[in-house]
């Protein structure tokens, strides 16, 4: 889980913090101390550790500190605002000039440039975009066919001619996408195991032929400082216009993302979170640094709810509910919405500390008994999920081995539902306002 080993240990200083009644010099200057090393441990570059702690400091014990505040509090929203500037302003790519507008991946072997070719490929249609792609990528054993083979599964055109060198396999995919409509064109190049002389020749040779709309490094986060120094490394002899960090979902010395865009002077624009073809987000530095100090990222929680919920059918659910109408048929529904948003553990990362840590169950054994209840539900007749009660013990038998589960596990979920019911069912005689926020699914 990102930044989960930092989180804990901010969250232990914040409630260290919370015990205090009054916010004195020393404790700021004990509770900086703890938060340095938890910092350093995280692999945030040091330089950017102390001068953050520096205006931290300045903030909680200077003029403008807000009294009002509990210690925790001050500390907490001193350490939020210089995370958020440290992150830097977020940027979006900049697609202007003639269409198609070329956009360059670059970056060393194993940093995951063709799968992020493919995630920036589906993200930029779901934005109206005309995708094509370029397998420029010819040193890598099976790269060219990696990137058709993902071409084809999100059904965007790849260009690749054999013969052609990196710049001229460039400039005639460029050419192609222009004829045949494209808005955006991605790029994926060539890698090495190391920065070399030949690398960059090879690549500032495509810059030159295609003159990009943008130059986006790709790096793996989950190298700590090395990603930094890649950074560096790339932005000293091609202009890069923006990075994008993978492998954002492990927590391996993953504060080298806090460290980018003060060090190199390149904007983050792009995080892939997971393997998923939809598991790439544009960079938000507030909801970021929200997560890394435990407060969780409810406007993105909101905005996957959002995507994966049907609203006009969600409506007449809760209208279903108000009469105190809940079958297993609406119940299945929900858990759908609730698989529609992601994987459980993904969607439990948005929920500020303490929420989603807070389940009697890991994430991953939630996310099989969200596949189990599917399963058993899925095994009823449509006339058995409306009408429960005729639920029987040979039906029961029939669904558990229809769902490769036990008796035992189809009375429990049948427990829950009744729960739910008569949850539902409450709720609905307090009228619209007992309703009002209740968060389907996740009962």
């Amino acid at each position: 889980m990102m930044f989960e080993s930092l989180t804990g240990r901010l969250q232990e200083i914040f409630k260290d913090l919370a015990r205090r009644g009054k916010l004195r010099e020393a404790d700021v200057d004990e509770a900086l101390r703890q938060i340095r090393l938890a910092l350093l441990e995280a692999d945030v570059h040091y330089q950017v550790v102390k001068g953050l702690l520096v205006r931290v400091r300045g903030r909680v014990l200077g003029e403008g500190a807000s009294r009002a505040l509990s210690p925790s509090q001050q500390v907490l929203r001193a350490l939020h605002a210089e995370l958020v500037a440290t992150l830097g302003e977020p940027e979006r790519l900049r697609l202007s000039g003639p269409k198609p507008r070329p956009v360059m991946l670059v970056g060393l072997q194993g940093s995951g440039k063709t799968t992020t070719a493919a995630k920036l490929a589906r993200w930029l249609r779901g934005r109206g975009e005309r995708v094509w792609m370029i397998a420029a990528d010819i040193q890598r054993p099976a790269a060219v066919e990696q990137l058709q083979l993902l071409g084809e599964e999100l059904k965007v055109p790849v260009f690749y001619q054999a013969g052609l060198e990196p710049p001229e396999l460039a400039e005639a995919g460029v050419a192609a996408a222009r004829a045949a409509g494209a808005s955006v064109v991605l790029l994926d190049t060539a890698g090495r195991s190391q920065l070399d002389e030949p690398l960059m020749q090879e690549l500032q040779a495509i810059h030159e032929r295609i003159a990009p709309s943008e130059s986006l490094l790709v790096a793996d986060a989950m190298t700590g400082q090395e990603a930094v120094n890649i950074a560096r490394g790339f932005a000293a002899t091609l202009h890069l216009t923006g990075l994008i960090l993978t492998k954002m979902d492990g927590d391996a010395r993953g504060g080298a993302a806090i460290s980018m865009r003060a060090v190199t002077g390149v904007p983050i624009k792009f995080i892939g979170t997971g393997e998923g073809r939809d598991a790439l987000d544009a960079f938000e530095p507030d909801r970021l640094a929200s997560r890394i100090l435990g407060m969780g990222d409810v406007l993105s929680l909101i905005e996957k709810a959002e995507a994966a919920i049907d609203l006009e059918r969600a409506g007449k659910q809760v209208e279903r509910l108000r009469k105190g109408e809940f079958t297993l048929e609406d119940f299945a529904e929900q858990l759908q919405q609730v698989r529609n948003m992601g994987p459980l553990g993904k969607v439990l990362e948005l929920m500020p500390a303490g929420m989603g840590s807070a389940l009697p169950v890991d994430h991953g054994t939630a996310e099989r008994q969200l596949v189990r209840a599917q399963a058993i539900l899925q095994s009823m007749t449509a006339h058995e999920r409306r009408h429960p009660e005729v639920l029987n013990a040979s039906r029961k038998r029939r669904i558990a081995a229809g769902s490769g589960t036990t008796v035992q596990e189809v009375n429990q979920l049948l427990r829950q539902y009744k729960q739910m019911r008569k949850l539902f069912k409450r709720m609905g005689k307090r009228g619209a306002k007992g309703m009002k926020g209740m968060p389907f699914g996740f009962g």
